[in-house]
Parts: C-alpha cells; sequence; structure tokens
C-alpha cells in the first residue's frame, strides 16, 4: 500500500505544524521498513504554486508540488496560520481546490486553525470539528453551519478530520498511521518523537495549569493556585468564593467569565490532572490514586477520565505509565 500525503501550505503557515506531521510519515516509513511491512507514505509539500512559500517563522519552505484537480492525494491535510481569516482570503485557490476535490480524496485533514479552509469550502457544514482554543468562537461566529468542539485534541467525521492547536496535529497523524497500518508503528513513531504515546482524539486540549496562567483577574488566579494546591481535600463552592468575599453566585459568574469555565470543572480537571501524574508514575492501585487526588470514588475518577481525556484511568496507564500494572482487575470489579 503506498499512500500519497499533500500537506498544504501556504504563506504564513505555522511551520511547526507542517514539520511535525510530516515528520510523522517519514518516520513511519523508516519502522515500516524495520519490520519488513509493506507500505509506505509518498507525503509532501504542497501548495499553489511550486515554490518557495513563506512560513510563520520567517523560513521559506520549498513547496513539492502544485495543486491540481488531476493529481490527488490520498490524503490531504491543511495546516493552520496565525491570521488564519486573512490567509483563507488571500488564498482563494486553496478553498476552490477542497470544494473541487474533498469527495475524490480518502481523507481531508485540518491542523489547528486550517479549519477555516474546510468551513469555507463547506466541508465542515453540520460536521462536529475543532480547531485552536483560542480561534474555535472566530469559527462559530463565521460558520455557525459547523459544531465546533473546541475541547478535543482531534475529531473525525467520516472522512474529514481536524485537530487542535500545533501539536495536536501530530496526536492526528499518529492516529491516521494507527488507521493505515496498526497501533504497533504509530507507537513506534511515537517513541521516537518523545510524545510517549498517541493521545486520543476526545482527550481536553484544555489543562487546569494552563486556564490558570491565563487568567488575567489576579484574584481568580489566586484562587486557582489554591485549588491547584489543595485539590485533593474536600473544597466547597462556598470555602472558594469566601476567599474573594465574594457570594457564590458572584464568584461562580466571576469565575465564569475569566476562565471560561465553572470552578467545580475547575476542581475536576486538577484532580484529573493529578491522578494522570500518580497513574505516570507509581504503581499506586487506582482506587488509592482516586481517593489521593481528591475523588470520592474510583468511578467517579473514571467519569472524569471518560469526559476530561476520552480514556479510562487503566486505559491512561497502559498508554503512559512507567510501572508495573498491579490492578487490571479493578476497572471490572468497580
Amino acid at each position: 500500500m503506498f499512500l500519497t500525503v499533500d500537506i498544504i501550505v501556504y504563506d504564513g503557515f505555522k511551520a511547526l505544524e507542517a514539520i511535525g506531521s510530516l515528520s510523522v510519515f517519514t518516520y513511519a516509513n523508516i519502522h515500516l521498513e524495520r519490520r519488513g511491512l509493506p507500505g509506505r507514505y509518498d507525503a509532501k509539500l504542497a501548495s499553489i504554486r511550486r515554490s518557495e512559500i513563506q512560513s510563520d517563522t520567517g523560513v521559506a519552505f520549498a513547496s513539492a508540488k502544485r495543486l491540481n484537480t488531476l493529481s490527488l492525494p490520498h490524503t490531504a491535510i491543511i495546516v493552520g496560520a496565525w491570521n488564519i481569516e486573512d490567509a483563507v482570503g488571500n488564498a482563494p485557490e486553496i478553498v476552490q481546490w477542497l470544494e473541487a476535490t474533498a469527495g475524490r480524496m480518502a481523507r481531508t485533514a485540518a491542523l489547528c486553525s486550517g479549519a477555516f479552509f474546510l468551513a469555507a469550502a463547506g466541508l465542515l457544514d453540520g460536521k462536529r470539528a475543532t480547531t485552536h482554543w483560542a480561534v474555535a468562537d472566530a469559527l462559530r461566529e463565521k460558520y455557525p453551519a459547523v459544531r465546533v468542539d473546541a475541547d478535543c485534541i482531534f475529531i473525525r467525521e467520516g472522512r474529514v478530520w481536524t485537530s487542535a492547536g500545533v501539536t495536536a496535529g501530530i496526536d492526528l497523524a499518529l492516529a491516521l498511521v494507527e488507521e493505515d497500518f496498526g497501533l504497533d508503528v504509530a507507537l513506534d513513531v511515537a517513541r521516537d518523537l518523545v510524545v510517549y504515546l498517541k493521545r486520543p482524539g476526545g482527550q481536553s486540549q484544555f489543562s487546569a495549569h494552563l486556564v490558570s496562567q491565563a487568567t488575567h483577574h489576579p484574584g481568580i488566579r489566586d484562587v486557582q493556585s489554591w485549588i491547584l494546591a489543595n485539590a485533593q481535600k474536600e473544597l466547597s463552592p462556598s470555602e472558594m468564593a469566601e476567599r474573594l468575599s465574594m457570594s457564590v453566585r458572584s464568584f461562580n459568574r466571576c469565575f465564569k467569565r475569566e476562565t471560561g469555565t465553572t470552578p467545580t470543572t475547575f476542581l475536576t480537571r486538577a484532580r484529573v490532572e493529578a491522578a494522570r501524574r500518580m497513574l505516570e508514575e507509581s504503581d499506586a492501585p487506582a482506587k488509592a490514586i482516586a481517593s489521593r487526588s481528591g475523588f470520592k470514588t474510583y468511578e467517579a475518577m473514571r467519569k472524569a477520565f471518560q469526559q476530561a481525556l476520552g480514556v479510562t484511568p487503566l486505559a491512561y496507564r497502559d498508554r503512559f505509565g512507567t510501572t508495573p500494572r498491579h490492578d487490571q482487575a479493578e476497572e471490572k470489579l468497580t
């Protein structure tokens, strides 16, 4: 099986997204050969012209292929840009090419804000799609027919794939490798790239620590730091509100306005992150980890993991743990 992959770039594209996904397919070829498996990728940068294309870093990359409607790839992947709406307006040829060809390709994918190109071509109408959290509202407003889910790492809707920002493009590319050549090859590539293992697409692109760092309101940021330091304890909404001398209702409104999430959701994410680290670094039973990270029961932790990461705690340990697992039967018994 010989699969062609066109990674579509244009002036101002995000270089890291293009190189990250291109590296995944290049490394996949190395491991396919080492394993003696049939099949290879022919992955190259493509654009509306065959020339050097300026990236967001100021470094120009050579486009090896000019987009046309006759020589189509198996998979087309369009990367994002910082000023994505300007980029779409400056490259109408890419939108037109997508409109004319998407139905004839096996897969069409967008990394990060590249989803705007797919949306402009009508390929996301009525579909769930994700993008970088910073442009999710703009995508919703400009293309209301798209069902934007800004929380996921990547989303597959039939033959159309979308991913969150920058490094999530590597997760999407690894998912494509797994679909084409199996999990073992995808894991080989993931280890080479030192990304441990492929993150599931349903995993949230947000973390409690990142949300805290991005909060401008000093009082809310202080409360977030306190929650992160005390997530293993029982923390009530009234305790959180008291730290800012606010009513619970006013605090909840202020917190949501500043962070885009509720205090309860933030606390749950903080506990999930604490549990993740323990699952990665220790061989403690999952039930004990649930208690130590602030969950009342293992089942509560399991539900939180499913919602935030798209996997169970034990499945997460299987993928990311560095110590032997001693609780294989625990999930079945819970």
